[in-house]
């Protein structure tokens, strides 16, 4: 079954976490104890409707405010696809918990009040959508019913947003535009009969007619090494197997593979899931791999196939978003956690700040503040075997780690 990770994002009282319960009640994904539960606390509440948001936001907080602070991860399936989606927060003071849910993301949704139309926070959620490449985008306009359904209301917000997009990265078949009511259910699962005028697809019906290859992450093969494998039964005393996560493209047996950094190379000889052997193991897949010949090989290795090699260099720039009170200032030291492989870390300059509305770079005044995004140079302890995030997302981000208190400070994507 295709599996979809997807975010969320729009900005405060967009309608995030209705659209999100209105997608888990008209796919039947409800249990019957919290539909019970939606039911008693909108009548409490004095609605004539169900307030569907309750289905996502789990904090009191949250129900409280009636607002999303934290990441939510909702999970459900339809007989072609199995989801999970990223309820993120919309105000700009959680930037760093939208980063979170878009970056393991495979599609995204923002959403567009139709009485406001694109706002800041538009921009930023579709500059971060963009900055972490996730590959395909669907604008959902909603509260169409707050605007009379019009057609007129829904091409004008288009135009902007088209707009925006001519300054991203992003190809128009790649970002699609929705009228929706997420409170009514109008083209969420079901085709709206109060907007005749538009004749595409609902979200879950574009959603359902994504593949694996156009969301898949792309670039050359990397095999960050977790484990060693050496099991102690007899009859296995000669196995020597190799675990982690392919990323970027499939790996074969047979294949020419290099093992960095000390550049050993190798052939694959088998690939394991489980108990089981292949012939051939696709990206995105966790598996054990055994070469052809006996090589020193530990956790934070990598493996690459041998015409493929990356770049390796102690000194990297790029782009950071910060998510930690105190600042990101020069000089100040980090570990940096890059795949399998921890590195102690330098701050070098911090060369301007990123703009979340593409209008380009300004004066960073050397230093970033929570939620901020800056062009930033580290200088590294020892060399690491990396791509830009452009060319492979998996081996072209880390993130920044405070050695003292242990908490992630910064996500960085690698130039």
């Amino acid at each position: 079954m295709k599996v979809l990770k997807i975010a969320t994002a729009g900005s405060v009282d967009d309608g995030k976490s209705t659209l999100i319960g209105r997608l888990l009640y008209d796919t039947q994904s409800l249990t019957e104890d919290k539909l019970e539960a939606i039911k008693k606390s909108s009548e409490q509440r004095g609605y004539d409707y169900l307030d569907f948001s309750l289905a996502t936001d789990g904090l009191v907080a949250e129900r409280e405010q009636g607002i999303t602070i934290d990441v939510a991860h909702i999970y459900f399936s339809t007989p072609n696809t199995s989801y999970i989606i990223a309820d993120t927060p919309g105000h700009v003071e959680y930037t760093r918990n939208m980063v979170t849910g878009a970056s393991t993301s495979q599609a995204a949704i923002i959403l567009i009040d139709a009485r406001k139309g694109v706002v800041e926070q538009t921009y930023r959620h579709f500059f971060i959508n963009n900055l972490l490449r996730v590959k395909d985008v669907i604008v959902a306009v909603n509260k169409m019913d707050l605007v009379g359904y019009s057609e007129e209301i829904f091409e004008d917000i288009k135009s902007n947003f088209e707009a925006l997009n001519s300054n991203s990265t992003y190809k128009e078949q790649n970002v699609h535009y929705i009228p929706v009511s997420a409170l009514q259910g109008d083209n969420v699962v079901e085709n709206s009969k109060a907007m005749p005028w538009y004749e595409g697809d609902t979200i879950l019906g574009h959603l359902e007619q994504l593949k694996q290859d156009d969301v898949r992450d792309e670039g050359a093969f990397r095999f960050p090494v977790q484990s060693v494998i050496r099991p102690k039964q007899d009859e296995f005393h000669d196995f020597r197997g190799y675990t982690g996560k392919i990323y970027g493209a499939e790996l074969n047996v047979g294949d020419e593979v290099t093992v960095l950094p000390s550049m050993t190379k190798s052939k694959i000889k088998e690939i394991y899931f489980f108990d089981e052997t292949f012939e051939q193991a696709r990206p995105g897949t966790s598996v054990t791999i055994t070469l052809e010949n006996d090589i020193n090989i530990s956790r934070g290795d990598m493996l690459v196939k041998s015409e493929e090699l990356p770049k390796i260099e102690k000194d990297i720039t790029a782009t950071v978003c910060w998510m930690d009170a105190k600042q990101l200032v020069p000089g100040t030291k980090y570990i940096v956690q890059h795949n399998t492989n921890q590195i102690l870390s330098k701050v070098g300059q911090i060369k301007g700040l990123i703009a979340t509305d593409f209008s380009g770079r300004s004066d960073s005044e050397n230093k970033l503040a929570l939620n901020e995004i800056g062009e930033v140079e580290i200088k590294l302890s020892k060399p690491i075997f990396y791509d830009s995030f452009e060319d492979n997302k998996s081996n072209g981000a880390f993130i920044l780690i405070d050695a003292h208190s242990n908490t992630t400070a910064g996500v960085g994507f690698i130039n």
